[in-house]
């Protein structure tokens, strides 16, 4: 019964969502490495940079959490999944540890994504790193929200497309694994500046700019710059 109804209510969704927010057909396709993902690109960045604290937000089964080598990790999640059962809001408000890599991967809407960036940039080390997961969707109803398809990022681009103007950030997303955002609290060497506000910005906006939009690396770039 209860499948039955979040199959009705994604229906409704998805009715709603083409109607009143958006319509549109454009599909992408990345070129996503096959044998190079987010785990590997964590353990990457540990043994590179010897990063002895690691922040991850959004466990769900522990895919990333439990595959993480390295001194200290902390998994926030409310449902299940790392070790501390709260929200990221919740965690951050008390939090006064300091982290060098910090990866997010909570809910899946703009401005949560936001707000988790932000209050990671406040408990990351100088020269730590902050990771984006699902950053590239590539058709309108993986992004949509309400949500309404299986394989679901959320507007999770639109959180980087707004934080590429802070001259106090630099961001990238690497074409990896859905899409990864990589931050680092230093200048922003490449300031965005659109016409359009972040709430107006749809699919269509996205399909057309992405690659200037989220500054899109490949991983040899990736591993290049970082």
């Amino acid at each position: 019964m209860e499948k039955k109804i979040r199959k009705y209510k994604r229906i409704i969704n998805k009715i709603y969502y083409l109607l009143f927010v958006e319509n549109f057909n454009g599909k992408l396709k990345f070129d996503f490495p096959k044998d190079f993902n987010r785990v590997d690109l964590v353990d990457y960045l540990i043994k590179k940079n010897d990063y002895k604290e690691y922040l991850e937000i959004g466990c769900d089964d522990d895919q990333l959490f439990s595959r993480v080598n390295i001194k200290n990790k902390i998994g926030v999640d409310p449902v299940s999944g790392g070790n501390i059962r709260k929200t990221s809001d919740e965690f951050f408000l008390k939090n006064n540890k300091k982290f060098d890599i910090i990866f997010i991967d909570g809910l899946h809407t703009y401005s949560q994504v936001k707000k988790d960036i932000l209050n990671s940039v406040n408990c990351l080390h100088r020269d730590g790193i902050i990771l984006v997961h699902d950053c590239l969707p590539d058709n309108l109803g993986k992004q949509a929200i309400p949500r309404y398809e299986m394989h679901w990022s959320g507007d999770v681009w639109k959180a980087i497309v707004d934080l590429r103007q802070n001259k106090d950030l630099n961001i990238f997303t690497c074409e990896l694994d859905q899409g990864i955002g990589i931050i680092k609290k230093e200048e922003n060497t490449e300031v965005l500046k659109i016409e359009k506000s972040i709430n107006k910005l749809k699919f269509k906006d996205y399909f057309k700019n992405y690659k200037s939009y989220l500054r899109v690396i490949s991983l040899e770039e990736f591993k290049k710059k970082f």
